[in-house]
């Protein structure tokens, strides 16, 4: 476009020199007819055509030149339309439409029975589908599950994290699934925990497992001291911050598209208790004295793994990072009786009873993890992939006691159910990013 701009630019001026030439070619001819009576006059019809000529021929340039302009200016903005930070996905409401259906059923095997709430005879599971997130200043459509599988062919996607990012990998799958012809090939690649190749695309989607993205695990004292010992630990889990669960480190050099979470196990004093089973962090294989809080050592693991997948992840790799995903346990947490019987999504007003980090309730987590992420987040390569305060309004969704647990299950969600829409955001940015890079 600038050589072009260039072009016509010279050519203006070229013509513009033409111009001035003929004009003052036929000024110097009148002065001569004047003074010369007795010379022949020079023709004057074919200088003025010329003259018009040349003036229509620039006027039609410039108009070009205008034209060509105004469209790339309007094509501009319909990239920035579908920019993701165009549209605040987060801010808007539930919205409940009859009409709309799900995209798989509960006969998907990949469903966990925990979560296969139409199966488990959950009174509301079947309406679940039924409700649409519409955000306030754009729309979230349900993305063509065809479609995505044409246009992502010979592509791989990784979702790592706990449990809450395989329960938004099976939607997908599921999803996938219903669309495609059957030909799937199950394994587990760049040693995912499970994964699925769709052959006719040679589309492959995996789920890679890692609660806290850090290599962990059980720590006991050392008879012959040390510095932990000294400070009384007798046992716990030792976390390397610097180093990378197994059960992802491949996954980098593999995937061309990765979805990362953690969370919950860092507000987990029932998996990591304070007292009995402490957190101990370890940097370089030493123990970081003073010890530090689970909080602490969240954002020194997010400090390490964040720079570690953008150097370590193949050129162009598209790298999401989902927030955190709300619990509802009202009355009480999952060991003190709490549940989570509701049936429709909640209030705006209840959301921030539940959720407000001032009011530092049971499901307080969410806010809490989300100031750590996008803190170490700032700057870096990764989207943030914000599902919380959309799914905060739906305590409607969880298991609840169709779940298959001894308390209510209001942590994970129903399949079919939120997490579906969790994908449907994900395939916007996505296209979104996709879009802008063509």
């Amino acid at each position: 476009m600038k050589e072009s701009v260039r072009e016509t630019t010279s050519q203006q001026k070229r013509r513009s020199n033409s111009i001035g030439g003929i004009t003052s070619g036929m000024a110097t001819s009148t002065r001569e007819t004047n003074q010369q009576a007795s010379k022949k006059k020079l023709p004057l019809f074919p200088l003025l055509s010329l003259l018009c000529f040349t003036s229509i021929f620039l006027l039609l340039s410039q108009f070009r030149d205008t034209s060509s302009a105004s469209s790339t200016s309007h094509s501009l903005r319909t990239f920035q339309i579908h920019h993701p930070s165009s549209c605040d996905y987060s801010d808007g409401k539930w919205i409940y439409d009859p009409t709309r259906r799900s995209r798989y059923d509960n006969t998907c095997k990949e469903i966990f029975k925990g979560w296969n709430c139409i199966s488990a005879n959950k009174s509301n599971a079947p309406k679940l589908a039924t409700w649409r997130w519409k955000p306030y200043r754009c729309d979230l459509p349900q993305f063509d599950p065809i479609k995505f599988l044409r246009t992502h062919s010979h592509t791989s996607i990784g979702f790592v994290g706990d449990s809450l990012n395989r329960n938004m990998f099976v939607s997908l799958f599921c999803t996938l699934k219903s669309a495609s012809d059957g030909q799937v090939k199950k394994w587990r690649p760049a040693g995912a925990d499970r994964g699925f190749t769709f052959l006719s695309y040679n589309l492959t989607v995996a789920y890679h497992r890692t609660n806290l993205l850090a290599r962990y695990g059980r720590w006991s004292a050392d008879d012959n001291g040390g510095a932990l010992e000294t400070l009384g630990f007798r046992e716990g889990y030792r976390v390397d911050v610097d180093v990378p669960e197994g059960t992802w480190a491949q996954a980098l050099s593999f995937h061309d598209i990765l979805i990362f979470n953690t969370g919950h196990w860092w507000w987990a004093p029932s998996k990591f208790d304070p007292l009995k089973s402490p957190m101990l962090f370890f940097k370089k294989g030493q123990p970081i004295i003073p010890p530090l809080r689970p909080d602490q050592g969240l954002d020194m693991v997010l400090e390490h793994m964040i720079p570690y997948v953008e150097e370590k992840s193949r050129p162009g790799t598209v790298k999401f990072f989902r927030t955190q995903s709300p619990r509802h346990f009202e009355g009480g947490d999952w060991d003190q009786g709490g549940s989570c019987q509701r049936d429709q999504p909640l209030s705006i007003e209840r959301v921030e009873e539940l959720f407000s980090v001032k009011n530092n309730g049971t499901n307080v987590e969410a806010r809490l993890v989300n100031e750590h992420l996008n803190k170490a987040l700032k700057g870096s390569g990764f989207i943030i992939l914000d599902i919380t305060h959309l799914s905060e309004f739906r305590a409607d969704a969880h298991p609840a006691s169709a779940g298959g647990k001894k308390h209510d299950d209001c942590m994970h969600w129903c399949l079919p159910g939120l997490t579906d829409t969790w994908n449907d955001l994900f395939i916007e940015h996505l296209n979104s990013i996709q879009g802008r890079s063509r």
